[in-house]
């Protein structure tokens, strides 16, 4: 796919897009059958017992039909549309939620560098775990950043519950949707099973000037296997999305390597050299 005049302009204006049934029937269900696989063998999913969150990293990198999304044209289509063909693939996180999710953004980083593109693998309602956003509340001026609004404290502060914040809207899904969000949107989820099954692919601008490649090594500082001293086997991902790499997904994944490298040298791939 290739975003709209019109999506770009909601994207920029409100924080996030979201696109029903981006996947065929028959890719979904390949979808969530590559992310069990991966949650089960590599992500403590058989130790699931619903009381709290199981999470992992790395979702579509344990196996190549997960490591293909990256491939996929209506997945580059919509990132590159966001964040530029040539944005920067910089891992993600799979799990099975339990409970809400409060009210909070992934960055704040005060310009669009990064977004969150969110699989949703079980149908979502309002009271059933989907998808709340704040729209415009990536923006520096806005209220909640603007007056340092305590959005999880709303209770206490206006008399209503978090997950009714005024002007907070709730995007339900089914297999097969995609969201994307500026990192800095503010999100929730309220209410829903024990065992809610969502993986993120999380993208970066490719940095080109020195202010940019800056912001890419304080992001990666954070959110990268390095950040949360996760060890890959080969640094900044797992090694089955390089080894089936080809140019084009390269592309996306050599500007997070040399940085996490440098970063992180203690983590960086082992080279074998032959004899």
């Amino acid at each position: 796919m290739q975003l709209s005049e019109e999506q770009k302009n909601f994207f920029q204006t409100f924080g996030y897009l979201a696109i029903p049934q981006l996947f065929s029937e028959a890719e979904t269900e390949q979808i969530i059958d590559g992310f069990e696989w991966s949650i089960q063998n590599c992500g403590g999913g058989k130790e699931h017992d619903g009381t709290s969150r199981t999470m992992f990293g790395g979702p579509i990198e344990h196996s190549p039909e997960m490591c293909a999304l990256l491939d996929h044209p209506s997945i580059k289509g919509l990132i590159g549309g966001v964040l530029g063909e040539d944005f920067n693939y910089c891992s993600g996180d799979g799990n099975y939620y339990t409970g809400d999710t409060n009210w909070h953004p992934d960055g704040n980083w005060g310009q669009l560098f990064a977004a969150k593109i969110a699989f949703y693998l079980d149908p979502l309602t309002r009271k059933a775990g989907a998808l709340h956003v704040i729209p415009g509340s990536h923006r520096p001026d806005h209220f909640i950043r603007r007056e340092r609004i305590d959005v999880n404290n709303s209770m206490a502060l206006f008399g209503l519950p978090p997950s009714e914040f005024p002007g907070s809207i709730v995007i339900e899904s089914n297999p097969g949707d995609i969201a994307i969000f500026n990192h800095d949107l503010y999100h929730a989820s309220f209410g829903g099973g024990s065992r809610r099954r969502m993986f993120t692919m999380n993208c970066t601008r490719h940095a080109k000037t020195p202010e940019d490649l800056e912001t890419a090594r304080q992001y990666l500082s954070i959110h990268s296997p390095g950040g949360y001293n996760n060890k890959t086997g080969a640094g900044m991902f797992y090694p089955t999305i390089i080894d089936t790499a080809d140019d084009e997904r390269l592309m996306h994944l050599r500007q997070p390597i040399e940085i996490h490298d440098q970063l992180f040298p203690h983590l960086a791939r082992e080279v074998v050299q032959p004899g």
